[in-house]
């Protein structure tokens, strides 16, 4: 009993160890994802800049992950597709959305349905443009302030017992709870109606 005490406390600081890394960044997700499934991911990327809004997001899209097609982008958004081919053989290089107005301590969220090729992680070029025209390149490594999103495509996931993906994913729906605890105490308590 002792010993599981200790473990929920080092993941309880794991998580918001975590949650505070992550919190400003632009993310894809699932984190994790099933191999050659067609499956919705989600693009999220924040407005941290103080009195300005995102304005442009532009998604560049690696070798072996093949979009299949779009959510239709969200209320004042415009989409524009860069792909290679056309019909069912067309790749898609670059998606762009322009015309929103995200304001700071929110995000711009654009969802679309895609598979991977091949058992690897995926990273992202994210280009964020802002109100007054900076632009925030989402391309660094893990480490950097502005680090690329990222999935890590997996042949299977599961099996029998305890694995680690089990304990990934328990980690992060600890992190979404602290996150989520977070915003709330942010706010105040107040309702969001």
């Amino acid at each position: 009993m002792k010993h599981r005490i200790a473990l929920g406390a080092l993941v309880a600081l794991a998580a918001l160890a975590t949650a505070a890394a992550a919190s400003a960044h632009a993310i894809m997700s699932p984190a994790v994802a099933l191999d050659k499934k067609l499956q919705q991911f989600t693009l999220s990327v924040p407005t941290e800049k103080a009195n300005l809004t995102t304005t442009e997001v532009e998604l560049t899209v690696p070798a072996g992950f093949s979009i299949d097609s779009f959510e239709p982008p969200p209320a004042g958004w415009t989409m524009h597709v860069q792909a290679t081919g056309s019909g069912d053989s067309a790749v898609v290089q670059k998606v762009t959305w322009t015309g929103g107005h995200v304001p700071t301590d929110e995000d711009a969220v654009f969802r679309f349905n895609a598979s991977t090729s091949g058992a690897k992680t995926y990273s992202f070029d994210v280009q964020q443009t802002y109100s007054d025209g900076s632009v925030v390149d989402w391309n660094g490594p893990e480490t950097a302030d502005t680090p690329a999103p990222t999935i890590e495509a997996l042949s299977s996931i599961g099996g029998g017992g305890t694995s680690t993906m089990t304990i990934v994913a328990l980690v992060l729906a600890g992190v979404a709870l602290l996150v989520s605890l977070g915003s709330l105490a942010a706010r105040g308590g107040r309702s969001l109606t």
